[in-house]
């Protein structure tokens, strides 16, 4: 049994950080727009040379967050150690604030290249929630899983709700509360996004995302994150912060990469919102930075 000394949540509107816009993005005011920057240490770790030094000036210039890609939480074969190591000393060596995974699978023997998901049962929340148990032993810190967009259920015993709700309470995690995912599934699975959102566990929401994605039929949406935001997620957004108070949130954004001074006008529609929350009287009520001896 391992202690875990918490995690520093971010604070604010954050961007996560691609390469195509490093250059253009040090030559804007960002750092009075964006308080955070998102990346997935997957791209980075070992990275040398001029991105080496221009990531390590901003890592010193900015607050950073890092959401993996490759751990495969609900994958078949084993962890992954030495990229959890690599990822424990890119965590370290950058002072990264916190660290989430999707709450997926992405692995089979070699990695898949997408984010397949798991089964909504309790054979399976007992599995990933053992998986995330080791994940937070090795790092020495509570992690965060994000819910994730899906096309099919297999083999559901479960709603993703309760699975969601059952896998971050069995492995005591943290939770990114991905809002377009939640508005992207509504539509594919026919369910109420508002209701939806209410019932997650926002008391363990570490940070937000917020994203683009496309409308390939009027019963199916594809997460992209290829495209701005569109209002219904900003109005779910509205809605995280109504019941969970002004959560730190990212914009997430991976291709189709527009100016860099139309993505800071995203994040300050971000601010703007948290604003709005904050004059009201509701402060963020999302998850805190603790001690806890995590199971493992």
């Amino acid at each position: 049994m391992a202690f875990h000394a918490g995690y520093v949540r971010p604070q604010g509107a954050g961007l996560g950080l691609r390469r195509a816009f490093m250059a253009d993005f040090s030559c804007h005011d960002a750092a009075e727009r964006v308080d955070f920057l998102e990346v997935a240490p997957e791209n980075w770790i070992d990275v040398g040379g001029r991105y080496g030094r221009s990531f390590r000036a901003l890592t010193e210039r900015f607050p950073f967050v890092c959401h993996g890609l490759s751990l495969s939480l609900g994958g078949p074969t084993a962890l992954d150690r030495s990229l959890l190591d690599a990822i424990k000393h890119f965590l370290n060596a950058h002072d990264i604030l916190c660290y989430t995974e999707h709450l997926s699978a992405c692995t089979d023997h070699g990695h898949l290249h997408d984010l397949m998901p798991i089964p909504f049962t309790e054979d399976a929340v007992h599995y990933v929630a053992e998986r995330i148990r080791v994940v937070q032993d090795v790092l020495e810190r509570r992690i965060g899983v994000e819910n994730v967009s899906y096309y099919a259920a297999p083999g559901p015993e479960m709603s993703e709700l309760d699975f969601i709700q059952a896998v971050v309470e069995e492995a005591d995690c943290l939770l990114l509360l991905d809002v377009n995912n939640i508005y992207v599934n509504s539509i594919n699975f026919d369910y109420d996004p508002v209701a939806f959102l209410r019932a997650m566990p926002g008391e363990r929401a570490i940070y937000a995302h917020v994203a683009g994605h496309v409308r390939e039929a009027p019963d199916l949406r594809i997460d992209t994150h290829g495209a701005t935001v569109i209002d219904p997620v900003w109005d779910l957004l509205d809605e995280a912060y109504a019941a969970f108070g002004p959560i730190p949130t990212v914009l997430e954004r991976d291709f189709n990469l527009p100016p860099v001074a139309d993505l800071l006008e995203e994040v300050a529609r971000i601010h703007r919102a948290q604003s709005s929350v904050r004059a009201l009287g509701r402060g963020a009520r999302g998850a805190r930075p603790s001690h806890k001896r995590a199971r493992g």
